[in-house]
């Protein structure tokens, strides 16, 4: 059965650009229908040794890197690199409900499932600013920084570089 997702992709050169919904629906056997402005594409793609991915496209043949951090993607394609905001529609709503409330007293920061944390950014006493990033975890293959959802001080750090964490792990708190 083939699965689609709708991401939502923002060119972030462009200052006011909107985001684009794109369609990908997976095929199988690396195997994609991508649906970008009303206009169906078939994409045969092919993971390289050295991370790259080999695309062919209608028939134009592309290697592309893809760097990402967060919902941030960097596109490396025919020797140019395009920045993209990506989120599926589950991010997108969580998005729109953070923006709706402000946190007030202890926040704690945990881990949104089951990975292994790659950089902490803050110690016990740091003073941080609302959406500044406080820990990286790395999780299905994908690195997610872990950002204030305050401004404040930061009164407890649990989290060690190089340990796995289960979900719901208390990392940070921020008061």
């Amino acid at each position: 059965m083939a699965r689609k997702t709708t991401y939502f992709a923002k060119n972030l050169a462009q200052k006011n650009g909107q985001a684009t919904p794109v369609e990908v629906e997976s095929l199988g056997n690396g195997l994609y229908a991508v649906t970008l402005d009303g206009h169906r594409y078939e994409v045969d793609s092919l993971v390289l040794p050295h991370g790259a991915v080999s695309m062919i496209v209608e028939d134009d043949s592309y290697n592309v890197d893809f760097d990402g951090k967060g919902d941030e993607v960097a596109v490396l394609v025919r020797g140019e690199v395009v920045r993209f905001d990506i989120a599926d529609e589950r991010r997108i709503r969580l998005r729109a409900a953070a923006a709706t409330f402000q946190a007030e007293g202890k926040q704690t920061v945990s881990a949104p499932m089951p990975g292994k944390i790659v950089k902490v950014f803050v110690k016990v006493g740091d003073l941080v600013q609302e959406g500044q990033g406080l820990v990286v975890v790395e999780a299905m293959k994908m690195e997610n920084e872990l950002k204030a959802p305050k401004a404040g001080k930061v009164t407890e750090v649990h989290a060690k570089e190089g340990t796995a964490v289960e979900n719901g792990a208390k990392l940070i708190v921020v008061e």
